[in-house]
């Protein structure tokens, strides 16, 4: 995710779910041309962090979210070393904790459900 219209891409699908949204949809919604998506799109995929799959015509792609946690979880625990200040932001009052509560992740995400 080492570009913004990536991130943005992420952004975009995250809330999706697993219904994902076609590649036209995605340029239209982010103003990016088709082959500068998919471009974005290839080196997402590659990374594992988005699923495509064929819809007739379309192509639909999808966050991957259990890698796009599993990035976060490294992130957060390995390449931050758990600071504080850091994992700090990671803290909610909506029924997740972080582990830096203490909680116990087994999704792969790195945030524990309370």
């Amino acid at each position: 995710m080492a570009h913004d219209t990536r991130l943005e891409i992420v952004r975009l699908l995250v809330p999706l779910g697993k219904d994902g949204l076609a590649a036209g949809a995605i340029a239209e919604a982010l103003g990016v041309s088709a082959s500068g998506l998919s471009f974005h799109l290839s080196q997402l995929e590659a990374a594992g962090l988005v699923t495509s799959r064929k819809a007739s015509r379309h192509v639909i792609y999808a966050a991957d979210c259990k890698a796009l946690g599993g990035v976060i979880a490294y992130l957060l625990n390995d390449c931050c070393a758990r600071d504080p200040d850091i994992c700090a932001c990671t803290d909610t009052t909506e029924g997740v904790s972080t582990l830096s509560k203490g909680g116990t992740d087994h999704s792969g995400s790195g945030i524990a459900k309370t």
